[in-house]
């Protein structure tokens, strides 16, 4: 193995002695080489993102976090600048495509966005086990030499990341299998998020160690609910239940709402092996085929998971709820359950739409399902009233065949069983955050900013072509010489989107106006300072009901625990919300991307086939187009626009033909032409064909 060049950077290692006067940000490198950096925090006088030409954003990685400096400021505020050192390494591994080359053995990223080759020299193309990553499905991959790996995806780890440019250095440790293989898509989209997806042993090792039956001095401590009818309501392939629900009526009138959540707390101590693993993975994964869970089998579906007819060690929120759906009456406690049933969506549905064979099936459950309808529709009704958003959009449920291939698009089922569930854990999440904050107590919250005046701005400029707006007149704006700047707006409140939800509810611009809006808000993320939840219209919100999956809810879980205990619960909040909060994001990432991927590889046998279409976006280069009822999505580029010179009018983007006028504007439903498929980038480009009777 060669030895580090003087200078060179190693991972974790800088560059140059750091300077106050450089910019800190992370590197986000476009595929054709040029490169942004977004400032840590916003740096005054400087409008945007900071620009990188090729040869500056080739000094570090896509990803990386790094320091720069301002080269040249524009007079409309636009920086240039240049790496100075970087501050922190995005990418321990790589995921790419071996190949072999006069010069040399290499591996291609897959990622685009990472521009660097991989350099693997003799000696360090085989891994150490010499075994191909057996999956099943896959063909079966034979290397005995370096010559065999030409074409496989590998993954390699980089020992030296080379200086100023220089080609990064590393070793194959993984090779994964051809590029065509059943399932290959989902190990390259794991690597490349880098998620943590194979337990380590001693993780392995101290999930089978956890006993079986549950002590009996444990039960002794907890509240008994084995004889209350409680079941699980989730969706026909889960595996891993977290939450049970138990509804009835009081004498006096009014509801109890039992929520039970599975105790991953009693199993999972602070500091174990599963615990630190569980908070580097903060979250589960889950593809269309395959989940990676945040914890291991022997928890997640087995010992803690809430099965049927089994007693489960569960934290409860019990509330009393009266008939204009508020919280009267609370309490929390360390409970004991054994569920009647594992209910389905789909089942409970039907029994509630009167399926006599399901409500014969189900019969002594009947009235408590009959009770839970109720009850939800009551707290839907108290969130509606304080101004509570909900979009309520189509989401896509991709269908695949045997053998991993996408076969078509459906909507998502929604029905009112999926609402019960909804309703009963906002109530919980909220009754925990709320209980906890007025005691006094640290906590992890949920928290959902007010939007971004500037998203607020671009909204309305779209929404009022249409006849609607957010606010009772135009957006309030700040006038400088060379741009228009947004003004937040006091009175916009969560109850200013819904009003509008409601408006356009049913209207043929209702979907256009809906994903705008949904654009317009900001994403929620993790906190140990409450700034209340905007699109709940929550004062204080946390996640208390899915510990199982997402590592807050276990966070939450302790401390609550340590409240009821009436003992100090030590945890890094903020770095455990921050750590939290990006591995929820790289979940999404890569979660969104893979059904990108299938997305694009189901079109493929589809070129020259004519598809509706609603415009989505305008740019200077073209518009998106959505395809209705396949929401994929893909690009009809300007200088393909048939019958004139068009160009793209900023100032009410719109795209217009020069001569005849004729215009193209977000929210037009038209007819494409799927034109093109790109399988490297995962891009569909489209024709324009007619505009939509």
């Amino acid at each position: 193995m060669p030895s580090h060049p003087k200078g060179h950077l190693r991972r974790g290692h800088s560059q140059k002695k750091k300077s106050p006067r450089l910019i800190h940000g992370r590197l986000s490198v476009h595929r054709d080489g040029y490169g942004f950096v977004m400032p840590d925090e916003p740096v005054p006088g400087i409008k945007g993102d900071i620009y990188l030409g090729k040869e500056e954003a080739e000094r570090a990685m896509h990803g990386d976090r790094v320091a720069i400096r301002i080269k040249r400021l524009e007079r409309d505020g636009r920086a240039h600048g240049e790496i100075m050192e970087v501050l922190k390494r995005a990418h321990a591994t790589i995921v790419g495509e071996f190949r072999s080359r006069k010069r040399g053995d290499f591996v291609v990223p897959h990622d685009e966005r990472i521009r660097q080759w991989i350099e693997i020299p003799e000696g360090l193309a085989l891994p150490a086990s010499g075994k191909a990553i057996h999956r099943v499905g896959a063909r079966a991959v034979e290397v005995h030499s370096v010559a065999d790996l030409e074409g496989l995806i590998v993954t390699a780890e980089i020992v030296d990341f080379g200086e100023d440019g220089d080609r990064p250095i590393g070793r194959v440790i993984e090779i994964l299998g051809h590029p065509d293989d059943f399932g290959i898509d989902v190990e390259i989209l794991i690597r490349s998020h880098h998620i943590p997806h194979q337990f380590p042993d001693d993780v392995l090792d101290q999930a089978r160690t956890i006993p079986g039956p549950i002590p009996e001095t444990e039960i002794a401590k907890r509240r008994d609910f084995r004889s209350y009818e409680i079941v699980t309501i989730d969706g026909e392939t889960a595996r891993d239940f977290d939450d049970a629900v138990w509804v009835d009526r009081l004498d006096n009138g009014h509801w109890a709402l039992h929520v039970h959540i599975a105790d991953v707390s009693y199993y999972v101590r602070p500091g174990s092996p599963i615990d630190r693993e569980a908070l580097l993975r903060g979250t589960s994964v889950y593809f269309p085929d395959r989940a990676v869970p945040m914890l291991p089998v022997e928890l997640s579906t087995d010992q803690c998971s809430l099965r049927p007819h089994e007693d489960r060690l569960v934290m409860s929120a019990l509330l009393e709820i009266d008939s204009h759906g508020d919280v009267v009456a609370q309490d929390f406690t360390r409970g004991i359950i054994r569920s009647v049933e594992r209910m389905t969506y789909t089942a409970v549905h039907k029994v509630l739409e009167g399926d006599l064979e399901l409500r014969e099936r189900y019969s002594p459950l009947v009235k408590r399902f009959e009770m839970m309808r109720e009850l939800a529709l009551l707290l839907n009704r108290k969130r509606q009233r304080r101004g509570s958003i909900d979009f309520d959009l189509p989401e896509p449920l991709l269908e695949f065949d045997d053998f991993g291939e996408m076969t078509g698009v459906a909507r998502a089922p929604r029905n009112i069983a999926h609402r019960l569930i909804e309703e009963f854990m906002l109530a919980a999440n909220e009754a925990v955050a709320a209980h906890l904050e007025a005691a006094g107590e640290t906590m992890i919250f949920r928290i959902h900013e007010r939007p971004n005046p500037q998203r607020v701005l671009e909204f309305e400029e779209v929404a009022t072509q249409f006849g609607y707006s957010l606010t009772a007149g135009a957006a309030p704006v700040k006038k400088l010489r060379t741009e228009v700047l947004a003004v937040d707006i006091p009175l916009l409140t969560s109850r200013s989107y819904q009003k509008l939800v409601a408006k356009i509810e049913g209207k043929p611009e209702e979907r256009i106006l809906s994903y705008l809006m949904l654009r317009s808000l900001k994403q929620a993320r993790y906190s140990e300072v409450n700034q209340g939840h905007f699109a709940l219209a929550a004062v204080s919100y946390t996640h208390f009901t899915s510990p199982i999956r997402r590592y807050p809810d276990l966070i939450v879980h302790r401390l609550l625990g340590a409240h009821l205990d009436r003992q100090p619960c030590d945890a890094d909040l903020h770095a455990i919300a921050d750590q939290s909060s990006a591995t929820e994001r790289r979940a999404a990432e890569a979660e969104r991307e893979l059904v990108e991927w299938k997305k694009v590889k189901f079109m493929i046998d589809r070129v020259g086939d004519e598809f509706e279409a609603l415009i989505i976006s305008t740019t200077r280069f073209g518009f998106f187009v959505e395809l209705r009822n396949l929401f994929i999505e893909g690009l009809v580029p300007i200088d393909t626009l048939p019958g004139d010179r068009f160009e793209y009018r900023e100032n009410i983007r719109k795209i217009m033909g020069a001569r005849h006028r004729r215009q193209f504007s977000i929210g037009d439903s038209i007819v494409v032409r799927l034109d093109r498929v790109d399988g490297v980038e995962k891009k569909l480009t489209f024709g324009f064909v007619r505009y939509s009777r």
